[in-house]
């Protein structure tokens, strides 16, 4: 093809438009490239545009967790109290026993009342305690009583009582002694023996001389649940007629003992007592005297259309 003169000078003017609208075709980022080229103002080009980059979705952000619930507080434990007044005494098997008596049991007058086992005896037999009229069934080790809501052992009855009443004495004896050699009293010889009127306290209380209720008064044990009284008492015991032996703050008959070493334990006709009795020699009851305690004597037990309930726990 023949251009001639004025044909490549045409060609020559418009070859920088031409590269350039090639160039403005891949142009990149955001904005346009263009260029124009001129031959003598007779031509001109229009580069191309270039295309603008796309802009990236912007991610989602995760959702927030749950808060956690809160755990619940915790109970606030109740405050201790240490208990006043001595350690308790062991009866061992002889705390099986409501009335427990080395030689024997009597009831003058039915009927009797007695709440827990009766019983007697290394070698003493069922005659030993009278005034029951005791049930007894072939080869029982055991017989019963319309008077005693318990049960009633003696050494000639099946095994396996002739051992554990043989055991009972024992620890009878070693709950006696138990008591009686507890040392540094709280109280000596408390107003000389007599208990009238008075309010006591857990502890420890000795007296070299007999103790005495005179007839128509009370005494008051005050104390809480697990508090413990021990009265040593190297005379005899005797509580009048009609007399009171009272409990109060929740004291409990199951932690008093009376450890006697005179020669009686005596209860006046109507009187209440409280605790468990431990006996050198015998105990006898007036008539319809009552008592919430155990009565553990290492001679003879005598009561007169009594009640006798032992202590709960």
């Amino acid at each position: 093809m023949n251009l001639g003169k004025h044909g490549y000078r045409w060609v020559l003017a418009a070859l920088p438009v031409f590269l350039v609208a090639c160039a403005g075709s891949g142009g990149l980022g955001n904005g346009s490239s263009s260029g124009t080229g001129s031959s003598n103002g007779s031509s001109s080009g229009t580069g191309f545009t270039g295309s603008t980059n796309g802009t990236g979705s912007t991610g989602t952000g995760g959702t927030t967790g749950s808060t956690g619930t809160t755990g619940s507080s915790g109970t606030t434990g109740t405050t201790g109290t240490n208990p006043a007044g001595p350690p308790p005494v062991n009866l061992g098997l002889a705390g099986n026993y409501a009335v427990f008596a080395d030689t024997g049991i009597s009831n003058a007058t039915s009927p009797a009342a007695i709440t827990g086992n009766i019983g007697v005896g290394p070698g003493v037999t069922s005659t030993a305690i009278t005034g029951f009229a005791l049930i007894l069934a072939a080869g029982s080790p055991y017989s019963t009583s319309a008077q005693v809501n318990g049960k009633i052992y003696a050494f000639d009855y099946a095994p396996p009582t002739p051992t554990s009443v043989t055991t009972a004495s024992t620890d009878m004896a070693a709950a006696y002694k138990d008591a009686a050699g507890r040392v540094l009293p709280n109280f000596l010889n408390l107003k000389s023996g007599n208990l009238a009127g008075l309010t006591l306290y857990p502890g420890l209380y000795n007296w070299g001389t007999a103790v005495t209720l005179p007839v128509g008064t009370s005494v008051t044990l005050s104390g809480g649940p697990n508090d413990t009284w021990i009265f040593q008492i190297s005379g005899s015991l005797t509580t009048g007629a009609g007399t009171h032996v009272f409990l109060a703050g929740g004291a409990r008959p199951k932690n008093i003992f009376w450890q006697v070493a005179g020669t009686s334990v005596s209860l006046g006709a109507n009187a209440t007592f409280s605790g468990i009795v431990l006996a050198k020699d015998a105990i006898n009851f007036g008539s319809h005297a009552l008592t919430n305690g155990r009565l553990l004597a290492q001679t003879a037990v005598n009561l007169d259309a009594n009640t006798v309930s032992q202590p709960t726990s």
